[in-house]
């Protein structure tokens, strides 16, 4: 078990060192400077496992003592997004939810309209409909986006909405 949470440690050490070269060189190119505060978001968002919004990554990153604005992790999330570092979705309910992107699999999501959480999964039969679709309309398929609404209440834990009242 200490092996793997060392293997762990080390993959997770080796995707921030990569997208941390690939940020700086999106930012280079672009003539944008690079700030001791963008990467703290970016290292920070590489960190978690989870979808989550703006606001809750500027509480979070404020509870963990970093010196950034609000403005500031808006800013570098729309840069993340526009260098493929980072998916922004919109779920509904006008709230924008990101995760990040770089070596992480191409997976699908359901989300609950009750309590807005997401779970993912992965499917190879999806691929399979992509191929065949693909094949039969000469369509080079790059990428793709499967949102399912519903309700959690069936889940193991069942909806959190449901659980808070």
């Amino acid at each position: 078990m200490a092996i793997e949470t060392v293997d762990i440690q080390k993959n997770l050490e080796n995707t921030i060192k990569e997208v941390v070269r690939i940020f700086a060189s999106y930012l280079e190119s672009n003539g944008l400077r690079k700030t001791p505060e963008r990467f703290a978001i970016l290292e920070e968002i590489y960190k978690r496992s989870d979808h989550f919004d703006a606001e809750a990554l500027y509480i979070h990153m404020k509870t963990q003592n970093y010196r950034v604005s609000r403005a500031t992790v808006y800013n570098t999330l729309e840069l993340l997004v526009s260098c493929d570092l980072v998916v922004k979705h919109q779920f509904g309910k006008n709230l924008a939810q990101y995760e990040k992107s770089y070596g992480y699999k191409q997976h699908d999501h359901l989300i609950c309209i009750d309590c807005g959480k997401v779970l993912e999964f992965c499917d190879p039969r999806i691929q399979q409909i992509k191929n065949m679709v693909g094949g039969l309309l000469d369509f080079e398929i790059t990428h793709h986006s499967l949102n399912l609404y519903g309700l959690c209440q069936l889940t193991v834990n069942g909806c959190e909405r449901k659980e808070k009242k």
